[in-house]
């Protein structure tokens, strides 16, 4: 497949090599800044990203940029009718506007907050303890995460999936709070906390703790090699199945739609 790649800083840089090594060919690097990318646009410039994939001759594109530029990227890519990987977090609230957008545009976007088949498979490991641990009402539960400190946005969109899980799981947590309490936490509230240091790939932690023990329940990235990896074949899967009819185009989709049954 040709792919572009919308975004290429480090993360666009592990996707190039990923996608290469997979057997595809990446016919367009475009960022903002990054000196050694094929197309260089003014930030704002979405109009260009579009241009430039079009040019590319792209058959898919994955957009991994900054929340900042993620909307209007979405936007502009989307008048392609090209399948569209989007890993960028920190538009969550914006989802049903994309969904929108796709139907309007006949262009089809898949989004996750993480493309790691293992934090995937820890997103259900989660759910299922939840449930689990919704028997008993001497546990609470929390969330943690931890990234390196380049990161844009917090808490991370894998920890505010994780959260999700969680609420699924257990009834007695109905609010997610993120901020810093300044209070007595209700019994009703899951608190998800974060920190920014160094190098982190990401972890993310969830403790059930009663009076007698605490469970911990943590994935740990060693890099963003399962990221990278994930996008890639979370691309190759849009394709096929927009190819085969399976998917329709149109709309927005997540990874248990290009990962049936896996997920």
């Amino acid at each position: 497949m040709k792919i572009a790649l919308v975004g290429y800083g480090k993360m666009g840089h592990m996707l190039r090599e990923t996608a290469e090594s997979f057997g595809h060919s990446v016919v367009a690097t475009i960022d903002t800044v990054a000196p050694d990318a094929s197309v260089k646009v003014s930030a704002g410039d979405y109009n260009a990203v579009a241009e430039a994939v079009k040019a590319s001759g792209a058959e898919g594109v994955i957009e991994f940029s900054h929340p900042s530029a993620v909307m209007g990227n979405i936007q502009a890519l989307l008048s392609l009718k090209l399948p569209v990987v989007v890993g960028t977090t920190g538009w969550k609230d914006k989802e049903s506007e994309v969904a929108g957008l796709a139907a309007k545009t006949g262009g089809t976007v898949m989004r996750s907050a993480n493309f790691s088949i293992g934090v995937n498979v820890f997103y259900k490991i989660v759910e299922e303890a939840s449930k689990l641990i919704n028997n008993f009402d001497e546990y609470d539960v929390a969330v943690w995460e931890m990234h390196h400190n380049q990161k844009a946005d917090s808490p991370s969109g894998t920890a505010l999936e994780v959260a999700r899980r969680v609420m699924l799981g257990n009834t007695k947590k109905t609010e997610m709070v993120i901020d810093a309490f300044h209070q007595k936490p209700e019994s009703n509230q899951l608190h998800v906390s974060s920190t920014r240091c160094g190098r982190v790939p990401g972890t993310h932690t969830v403790f059930f703790d009663s009076p007698a023990d605490t469970i911990e329940l943590t994935h740990t990235a060693r890099s963003r090699q399962g990221f990278a990896s994930g996008a890639v074949h979370a691309l190759e899967n849009l394709k096929k199945f927009l190819d085969n009819g399976s998917l329709q185009a149109g709309k927005l989709y997540g990874m248990d739609d290009v990962f049936p049954g896996m997920f």
